[in-house]
């Protein structure tokens, strides 16, 4: 169990100079958000691998920058254009494993069951993309996003449900907060699921703040995930607006490794 930062927080800097800053700033563990094809494709990749072994640091998890574009790539009812997405995917599948990320955070699909595919064509599209990734050591994971599907508990516990074992799920604090659900139950819903977490905080007048700098509860967050027998990392992850400088961010950072570490134990680093 380690905490690290998400490339998300210094952007729309340019990735390879975002991953060098948190490198600098002694920041060993990353999620890496890819902001084009480019940067999924060599020589990018393996000036990204020299980078990250001359620190001695690890990726742990990858954000694709299609996103935005998941109701209309995976989870549609065009079959040829699925099929031609998830071939693409792959893309991302052989990216992650050069690097030895071991998950791929996806968002889904905006469009409701009564406005798109039904919640189970999307678990069957979900669970064949979550097989493709496992041939390549990687695990597909659904996050809670804001004016997503994945927004409400309740679909969350029918995928859980649906899918069993095939179910992967990363928890975004911040996202639950924009959604007006509750953050402790979006949590619960993923259970013994929840593979990732993106760690931030938040306060009556702001949705997404700096660890440490907000209201959040995580004792509480905390004994729920050790209820579930949590055992995956957390992953700091805010807006470039909610800090000033990188002192900031890695003070935040800091501050998280302490919580964490007081709370589980010795993180793998410390």
């Amino acid at each position: 169990m380690k905490v690290g930062v998400s490339t998300a927080c210094l952007y729309p800097m340019e990735t390879k100079i975002a991953v060098t800053q948190l490198l600098e700033n002694g920041i060993d563990l990353l999620e890496i958000f890819f902001n084009t094809i480019s940067e999924i494709q060599n020589p990018y990749i393996l000036d990204l691998d020299s980078m990250l072994k001359s620190f001695g640091a690890q990726v742990k998890s990858m954000h694709p920058f299609t996103s935005g574009y998941e109701p209309y790539l995976i989870f549609t009812d065009y079959v040829n254009r699925y099929k031609d997405s998830l071939e693409f995917y792959k893309n991302y599948f052989t990216c992650a494993q050069s690097l030895g990320a071991k998950i791929l955070v996806i968002h889904g699909d905006r469009k409701t069951a009564e406005t798109g595919i039904s919640d189970e064509e999307y678990f069957e599209k979900f669970g064949e993309l979550a097989n493709i990734g496992r041939q390549y050591g990687v695990t597909v994971a659904q996050e809670n996003v804001n004016v997503f599907r994945s927004q409400y508990p309740d679909f969350i516990r029918k995928m859980k449900d649906y899918l069993g074992s095939n179910a992967s799920f990363v928890f975004d604090i911040k996202q639950a907060v924009r959604a007006g659900v509750d953050p402790y139950e979006m949590c619960e819903a993923m259970g013994d699921r929840l593979v990732h977490i993106h760690i931030n905080d938040n306060n009556a007048g702001n949705d997404c703040l700096l660890p440490g700098a907000g209201d959040v509860d995580y004792q509480r967050l905390f004994e729920i995930l050790k209820k579930n027998s949590y055992s995956g990392d957390f992953m700091l992850e805010v807006y470039r607006c909610n800090y000033d400088d990188m002192a900031q961010l890695v003070n935040s950072y800091e501050y998280v490794k302490k919580i964490v570490s007081e709370f589980f134990g010795k993180t793998d680093k410390d």
